[in-house]
C-alpha cells in the first residue's frame, strides 16, 4: 500500500503494484484483499480506487496502511483458463482468524465463520479468504458459529499475505457463490412448497 486518505466517497487508496499494473486501465476491476474496486488512475507503478462505506464495513480494507502488503488479482478473461473456484470479490464479512498452526509442508488456518455464512462452509468445497482462493479441509460447529479450517501450502505462504495472519487477525471471507445460489433456490423452494422454480 502506497498512500491512504479520505474522500466523500469513503477511502482512496494508492497501491504500489509491478506485476499488476502491466495493461491496467482506469475502468478495470482488481481484487484488492479480495474486495472488487475500480481502477480511478494509473500512474508511476501505481493505481488508485476508492472504497466506499460498504465494502469498508464488510472488508478489512479500513484497516490498510501505507507500507502493508495486500492480495492483488486481476479479473479474469471469458476466454481464460479456469482454476481453482469461482471468486467474484464480493466480500461477505471479515471474520476471526481463530488459529494457525505449522504442519508437514505448510500450514493450518482456521477462520470462525458467523452463523449467517455458516451454512455455505462445506468441508472439500471452496472459500476465499483475503481473496485466495482455498480448499475448505474441515468445518466443526462452535456456539451457533463454524469453524472453517484451510491448509496453505508453501507457495501461498509465499505469493499472499495469509502466511503473515496469526490468531484474532481479520481476514476477508467470500463464501462460494455456487452454494449461495443452491441454498437459496431450495429455501425459495421449500418457501413456494417445493413446487420449483
Amino acid at each position: 500500500m502506497a498512500a491512504l486518505r479520505s474522500s466523500d466517497a469513503g477511502i482512496s487508496l494508492t497501491v504500489e503494484a509491478v506485476a499488476a499494473l502491466p495493461g491496467l486501465r482506469i475502468g478495470d476491476s482488481i481484487a484488492v484483499n479480495g474486495a472488487c474496486l475500480t481502477v480511478e488512475a494509473v500512474s508511476g507503478g501505481a493505481f488508485t480506487a476508492t472504497v466506499v462505506p460498504e465494502t469498508l464495513r464488510r472488508t478489512n480494507l479500513g484497516e490498510a496502511a501505507p507500507g502493508r502488503y495486500v492480495n492483488l488479482e486481476r479479473a479474469l478473461r471469458a476466454d481464460s483458463r479456469l482454476e481453482g473456484h469461482i471468486v467474484l470479490g464480493h466480500v461477505d464479512a471479515a471474520v476471526p482468524v481463530a488459529a494457525v498452526e505449522n504442519g508437514a509442508g505448510g500450514r493450518r488456518m482456521t477462520v470462525r465463520v458467523p452463523g449467517a455464512l455458516s451454512r455455505f462452509a462445506v468441508e472439500k468445497g471452496s472459500v476465499a479468504l483475503d481473496g485466495v482462493s482455498l480448499t475448505v479441509a474441515a468445518v466443526s460447529d462452535e456456539g451457533g458459529d463454524s469453524l472453517v479450517e484451510a491448509a496453505l501450502v508453501p507457495h501461498t505462504l509465499r505469493a499472499t499475505t495469509l502466511g503473515d495472519r496469526a490468531a484474532d487477525d481479520y481476514v476477508n471471507l467470500e463464501a462460494d457463490v455456487l452454494a449461495k445460489y443452491i441454498t437459496r433456490f431450495w429455501e425459495r423452494s421449500g418457501e413456494r412448497g417445493g413446487e420449483g422454480p
